[in-house]
């Protein structure tokens, strides 16, 4: 399926990938705070990283100048993390301060995300909080004396409930209070909580009985917090994060066979199922030489950032675990 972004989402997307002046897309140097939130291997993860302009005397005083993210997603969450970046340096925050922001407002920020794609701006949001204590513990500043608890503990100590996606049940359980979810499809979409095999969903101890611990199973259930959809029509693309895939040497010497077979098998056992999450597809169309042919199919086929795909994803998948001479064009 493709999904309805807004066109501020979709433009945000585009300016990121394309590098243009202004966009966040990176890593700052010497950061003060750095945090990470998601997955490299279930599909989603994001690095964020912020530089403050330090107070000579009091750190609580320091001012974020710079924010920078490294993602591993979709066009979602490549934009919410432009969103976030932006709203950080566009209102001269304090770390402290920037902690107040949610996921609320990033999603307002893009005029609206679909529900399935709600959880892209709850990782930026938590990447956020996870840099905030490093800048913390870099400057000796004790948050918890400030009445700020970030509970840093919570993925180390708690009871892992979703082993797809590494959640524990103290972050899952403060995630459905904050945002006000109601149902395991909520909670997946929300956290990509059993989004993966699905095992953890009716499981002694699983997402249903989070729910109604939370809630209580006759309590009043608090309204769901609204929802905004663009109505835009738009696709998908997936990103990778450069920084974490590891360099490769210079390929072997293979014959025109063993590449058809290894081009083969990335496609088929990495670049076609990262697609297929939701719901886009590539068809391997010809193999010449060093260069291969591709069709987009699913949602992918009617997708803004198709170009983007088949750079960002598909050739350099091709180029890191096949041959770096590899070029990828669609036809």
């Amino acid at each position: 399926m493709a999904w309805n972004y807004s066109e501020k989402t979709k433009q945000l997307f585009l300016d990121a990938v394309q590098g243009k002046p202004g966009t966040h897309l990176g890593e700052v140097a010497e950061p003060d705070g750095v945090g990470e939130h998601g997955s490299i291997a279930c599909g989603d993860a994001l690095r964020f990283t912020f530089r403050c302009e330090r107070h000579p005397t009091d750190p609580t005083k320091d001012v974020i100048t710079e924010a920078r993210y490294l993602t591993f997603g979709c066009t979602s969450a490549i934009a919410a993390s432009e969103a976030l970046c932006a709203i950080i340096e566009g209102s001269k925050f304090t770390p402290i301060e920037a902690l107040k922001i949610k996921n609320e407002d990033i999603v307002r920020f893009l005029d609206g995300l679909p529900e399935q794609k709600i959880h892209c701006s709850v990782m930026g949001a938590e990447a956020l909080t996870a840099a905030v204590f490093d800048w913390a513990k870099q400057r000796g500043v004790d948050l918890r004396a400030l009445g700020v608890d970030i509970l840093p503990e919570e993925k180390e100590h708690g009871r892992l409930v979703c082993k797809c996606f590494g959640l524990t049940e103290p972050y899952l359980k403060r995630k459905i209070k904050e945002l006000g979810v109601r149902t395991i499809a909520g909670l997946t979409a929300a956290t990509k909580a059993g989004g993966a095999c699905g095992s953890c969903h009716h499981e002694p101890g699983g997402l249903q009985d989070l729910l109604n611990e939370v809630w209580g199973t006759r309590a009043s259930i608090p309204p769901a917090p609204a929802r905004a959809v663009a109505v835009a029509p738009s696709g998908l693309v997936q990103d990778v994060d450069v920084s974490r895939v590891a360099p490769r040497r210079n390929a072997d010497v293979i014959s025109p066979f063993q590449l058809m077979k290894k081009i083969e098998k990335t496609f088929d056992g990495y670049v076609r199922p990262m697609l297929q999450k939701d719901g886009g597809d590539v068809e391997l169309v010809d193999i010449k030489d060093r260069t291969v042919y591709v069709r987009m199919a699913g949602a992918c086929a009617s997708c803004v950032g198709a170009n983007a795909t088949i750079k960002l994803l598909v050739e350099r998948a091709l180029k890191e675990r096949v041959d770096e001479q590899i070029r990828v064009i669609a036809v």
